[in-house]
């Protein structure tokens, strides 16, 4: 695993080492990979330490000898991810990703993942990543209680936790790339730009205090929404707090470096005397029928490090076929929220609410005016 002592890498690798897998951990830092072995794997035999420096193409191929499946937890994935799945492709490795967005996926050929029978799953964490599959899981729920045609869907989003210099230019990234972006929303089966608005709210069952409501279309929404067949649909991140959100509104006017600097700030000011918490919301309707789940987690780290390990197990159990995928499109929706809330180390808990329940109907929320 290449980043394997880093925030993500290190749920990944002890998620692994649960599991019984032996572990290859490198890095550019062979102090810091000595470190985490020591105060994480105390002991740990299974747990082989290579140095590899993931922008390097031989010392990729050197790392990936012998290995079953490459995982990259180093990033920011749109500079590591294009060498490090070529070199496993050559290599004659699978391939996952904790990142990995479109851009990525563009650049892999199917063809020859299929015909070499090598695997590549990108997008294999927190988001993008289980914010795809945990409204397919909802919406599996929902038609195995008898709820047919899904017209619409609502996702409420929050993540309070700190970001890391990676964490932070992944963000940077992934809002520059194209796509309906900011504002946007689902509307007729297809993306709508401007379609919604910039506003707070206060109260909001499971978002407790006052919140700004940004939403925003990404790819991996649309897919989303394609996928579950819904007319219309609207993704909403929530920020509660003035340091992040004030510098979401300025930082794609500074350097990558500088704006990643503000970010991280920015978090860690708002998180301060908080715990870290990612909580999703997920509200379908069809008809005069709704169903709604909110999954509760601990964090960004710890749910990506497990989503990338689940990964990892599904492709080497042979559950996923050859070829390059999203971890949303390929993956069994319950089995990786049972590994979430389940095991020696849940990192998640998910509530279904009763049938016909939705506690963020309009006359249940107050909003605080529009931005």
């Amino acid at each position: 695993m290449i980043g394997g002592y880093g925030d993500v890498g290190s749920h990944t690798v002890l998620a692994l080492r649960r599991a019984g897998h032996r572990v290859r951990v490198g890095g550019r830092s062979a102090s810091a990979a000595a470190d985490f072995h020591a105060r994480r794997l105390p002991g740990d035999e299974r747990v082989e330490l290579r140095v590899v420096d993931v922008r390097d193409g031989d010392s990729v191929t050197a790392f990936a000898d012998g290995l079953s499946a490459l995982v990259n937890c180093a990033g920011p994935s749109h500079l590591t991810g294009p060498i490090a799945a070529d070199t496993a492709l050559r290599a004659g490795v699978d391939y996952v990703d904790a990142a990995g967005d479109d851009a990525l996926h563009t650049l892999l050929d199917d063809d020859r993942y299929r015909h070499s029978g090598r695997t590549a799953v990108l997008s294999a964490g927190l988001r993008p990543g289980l914010t795809g599959l945990f409204p397919r899981a909802v919406a599996r729920w929902a038609r195995a209680a008898g709820m047919r045609r899904l017209e619409t869907v609502t996702v409420r989003t929050r993540v309070l936790d700190r970001f890391t210099t990676t964490s932070a230019l992944e963000y940077l990234h992934g809002a520059s790339a194209p796509g309906p972006g900011a504002l946007a929303a689902w509307r007729a089966g297809a993306p709508r730009p401007r379609a919604l608005t910039r506003h707070r709210v206060t109260g909001l069952p499971f978002f407790e205090g006052t919140h700004t409501v940004l939403p925003q279309l990404s790819a991996e929404d649309a897919r989303t929404a394609r996928a579950l067949g819904v007319r219309d649909g609207d993704w909403l991140t929530l920020v509660r707090g003035e340091q992040v959100l004030a510098a979401f509104d300025r930082v794609h006017v500074l350097p990558p470096d500088e704006a990643a600097e503000t970010l991280c700030r920015a978090a860690a000011l708002d998180l301060a005397g908080r715990p870290p918490a990612v909580t999703l919301a997920v509200v379908l309707k069809a008809g005069a029928t709704t169903r709604t789940a909110v999954l509760h987690g601990t964090g960004n780290a710890q749910l990506s490090g497990a989503v990338a390990a689940h990964t990892a197990l599904s492709v080497l159990r042979g559950q996923v076929p050859p070829g390059r995928h999203f971890a949303a499109d390929v993956l069994d929706e319950e089995a990786i929220l049972a590994a979430l809330t389940d095991g020696p180390a849940p990192c998640a808990r998910v509530e279904l609410l009763p049938e016909g329940a939705d506690p963020f109907a309009p006359d249940a929320v107050a909003e605080v005016g529009a931005l």
